[in-house]
């Protein structure tokens, strides 16, 4: 890998920028989600950097790709709550949309990146 830290990959540092702005999306929602919807999608969300950063950490390909998916899942994860805050009316359509595009180039990214370290 030519990054001394996880920090320095774009896949982490998109995953980050994705759980802050879930985090500042659920700001504002009700404080009877706060051990419901909120703390389920702001983990989710910040699950995909820390299993990048995780993954990043390990020696083997398989341990790395073990990572990468577990993110993966997370941000397909955090998309699912996204659609469910969106039908019960917290958020809507156009407050959701760019970050599903982000999360998609995101499951993308994660995809490039565990095919590549599979031809290693």
């Amino acid at each position: 890998m030519p990054y001394h830290d996880f920090t320095e990959m774009p896949i982490w540092i998109k995953a980050m920028n994705i759980a802050v702005q879930v985090f500042e999306l659920t700001s504002n929602l009700p404080r009877t989600e706060d051990y419901g919807l909120t703390s389920q999608i702001r983990r989710s969300a910040e699950s995909i950097s820390a299993n990048i950063a995780e993954g990043f950490g390990k020696s083997s390909i398989n341990d790395k790709v073990k990572y990468y998916e577990i993110a993966k899942g997370s941000a397909f994860e955090t998309k699912s709550h996204l659609y469910y805050g969106q039908k019960v009316g917290y958020f809507n359509e156009n407050t959701i949309n760019l970050l599903l595009e982000e999360l998609n180039a995101t499951i993308f990214e994660i995809n490039k990146l565990k095919k590549a370290l599979k031809i290693k």
